[in-house]
């Protein structure tokens, strides 16, 4: 455990300014210098990589964002307190992520714990942060299981929506490409046997299938898998216009070298998570110019603009052009929600986050059943930016580039 409590509540507040903050506070102020938060993230293993470009970085950007402005005001008890952070690694082992919930919630007894990174990981910590009554912001867990997750646990909010909003939206995106004569009507499907994977999977064959589209590969491969020649050599093959990978980051990141290195060079090329990190056009080099997956942005937006601005100057690199705007949006939520409750009520502020509208920087918010609905949903990486498409019918959005570009060969 490294515990980043001390250096934290003092990031952006001088020592100065933090005895004048604490200077004639009633006893019980005093005793609590600071809204202690924690989690449990994967600092190591298999899901640090998207961790630590997805989550880790805004969650300390917030608490710098915070701790700069002086604070969360909480108006009941007369004061204003900087945040303090308890971090876990939760080692990419879900029952690891777990018990250092229960760690935080029972030992450390933080107010408030953050989520962890990843759909599986967020699904396994659900009812313990239910039975602890913390407020769950999942900002990193795409499931279709939300409605009946959100009505079980009262404190659970899921900010990424579920596999068929990503399906449906890339059907209807490919089916309008299709009856423009820009592709064919065939497609191939590859997804990781894991969370993520099976949870698009599951609501893009029915969909694309509704849809007259003709399947040529549908399969799975095994959490972990590294080589893709063989998926790679059998589907270019098959004569689809369309490849779409349902992928975690290490996979998505060898899909595209090794497509470069085989030439497989679709006109519609879709990958999955890791798409839209800041890292893929260092993987892909000019390749990545053309290339879907889910997510975007709107790149035109004053706000989102300012967040990267924010966000590289902390950490010393972008943020992703999906989850991470969502995930920080919902940190401004949370402390909105703690500013109106104006203490560390976690019933209330769980009401509040339900039933509030909150101003972020991807605009106004404001969940319904516990659940972000207005999201971006199939981004495209042009003029080095990962945008939403147009289909989405979202403020900035984008039209698609159909067919991408011819590969530049691997060198």
């Amino acid at each position: 455990m490294t515990n980043l409590s001390r250096r934290t509540v003092m990031q952006g507040l001088g020592v100065g300014a933090m005895a004048t903050a604490l200077a004639g506070l009633p006893v019980f102020a005093q005793d609590r210098t600071a809204i202690r938060i924690g989690y449990a993230i994967s600092k190591t293993g298999a899901n640090a990589a998207g961790a630590g470009i997805t989550t880790t970085p805004n969650y300390l950007l917030w608490v710098d964002d915070v701790n700069k402005a002086g604070g969360i005001k909480l108006s009941k008890l007369g004061v204003t307190l900087p945040l303090e952070v308890t971090e876990y690694d939760d080692r990419s082992a879900a029952e690891e992520t777990v018990r250092a919930i229960e760690r935080l919630a029972t030992q450390d007894n933080v107010d408030l714990i953050l989520p962890t990174w990843g759909t599986g990981a967020n699904l396994a910590a659900g009812p313990t942060f239910d039975r602890f009554g913390h407020p769950q912001l999942a900002a990193t867990a795409v499931t279709d299981m939300a409605p009946q997750l959100a009505a079980r646990w009262k404190h659970s909010f899921w900010m990424l929506g579920g596999g068929h909003d990503y399906a449906n939206a890339l059907v209807e995106l490919l089916v309008k490409q299709r009856d423009a004569g820009t592709i064919n009507n065939k497609v191939a499907i590859a997804s990781v046997a894991d969370g993520f994977g099976i949870d698009l999977s599951k609501a893009a064959t029915p969909a694309f299938t509704e849809a007259g589209f003709e399947l040529v590969y549908d399969k799975t491969y095994p959490l972990g898998t590294s080589d893709f020649a063989p998926i790679i050599n059998e589907v270019s093959g098959l004569g689809a216009d369309t490849f779409v990978a349902f992928s975690y980051p290490p996979d998505t990141f060898a899909l595209t070298q090794q497509a470069v290195v085989a030439d497989f060079s679709p006109k519609v090329f879709y990958l999955g998570v890791g798409t839209a990190f800041p890292i893929y056009p260092g993987i892909a080099g000019p390749n990545h110019n053309g290339v879907m997956g889910v997510g975007g942005i709107d790149p035109d937006s004053e706000a989102v603009a300012a967040y990267f601005e924010r966000h590289i100057a902390l950490n010393g690199q972008a943020p992703d052009s999906w989850a991470s705007a969502i995930t920080y949006a919902s940190l401004e939520m949370l402390q909105q929600a703690i500013e109106r409750v104006g203490d560390i009520d976690r019933e209330a502020i769980s009401a509040e986050l339900s039933s509030g509208e909150f101003d972020t920087i991807i605009g106004k918010v404001k969940l319904v059943d516990n659940q972000l609905r207005s999201l971006w949903t199939v981004g495209q990486w042009q003029d080095g930016k990962f945008v939403g498409l147009a289909h989405t019918e979202r403020d900035g959005s984008r039209d698609p580039v159909v067919p991408k570009p011819d590969w530049v060969p691997a060198t």
